[in-house]
C-alpha cells in the first residue's frame, strides 16, 4: 500500500488514463469515419461492432498488460562482434510492436504520397491499412506505458 503515496505511481495512473480517454475518442472520430462510408441502413451496427470491438480489444490488452510486464526471464541471448545480447519476452513483444509500427507509418505515408497501383494492392479496401495503423498505434502506446510502468517498479526496488 505504499505505493498509495508514492507520486510516480499517480503519475503513472495519470498518463495511463490520459492515453486511454484520447485513444477512446481516437477510436470513436475513426469508427464514425469508416461507417460513415457505408449504406445508412448499416451504420449504425458498424459503429455499435466497431466501438464493442474496440473497447473489447483495449480491455483485453490492459489485462495483459500485468503479464507482459512479468516476462523477464531471457528468452533470446547471442553474441555479436564480442558483445552478448540478451532479450526478455517484455522486450521482444515491445521490439516487434515497434517494427510493425514503423512498417504501417511507412506503408501508409507510401501510400498517401504515391497512391496505391492494383498490381500491389491486394484487393486492401480504402481505409483497412489506416484502420490496422490505428489498432497498432493503441497497442504500441500501452507497452510502452508497460515498459515505463515496469521502469518504476525497478526503482522502487532499488529505493527500498
Amino acid at each position: 500500500m505504499s505505493w498509495l503515496s508514492d507520486p510516480s505511481a499517480w503519475s503513472a495512473l495519470v498518463a495511463l488514463l490520459v492515453l486511454e480517454i484520447v485513444l477512446g475518442v481516437d477510436n470513436v472520430i475513426f469508427i464514425s469515419i469508416l461507417a460513415a462510408k457505408l449504406p445508412a441502413d448499416q451504420q449504425g451496427r458498424a459503429r455499435q461492432i466497431g466501438l464493442l470491438a474496440a473497447g473489447g480489444m483495449r480491455l483485453l490488452l490492459l489485462f495483459s498488460v500485468g503479464w507482459i510486464i512479468s516476462l523477464k526471464d531471457e528468452l533470446l541471448g547471442f553474441t555479436l562482434l564480442g558483445r552478448d545480447f540478451s532479450f526478455s519476452g517484455k522486450e521482444l513483444i515491445l521490439l516487434a510492436g515497434g517494427v510493425f509500427l514503423i512498417y504501417k507509418a511507412t506503408k501508409e505515408i507510401h501510400h498517401k504520397l504515391e497512391g496505391e497501383d492494383d498490381a500491389h494492392g491486394g484487393g486492401q479496401k480504402p481505409g483497412q491499412g489506416h484502420a490496422q495503423a490505428e489498432y497498432g498505434h493503441g497497442q504500441g502506446g500501452q507497452f510502452v506505458l508497460a515498459d515505463d510502468e515496469d521502469d518504476i517498479e525497478g526503482q522502487q526496488c532499488q529505493e527500498a
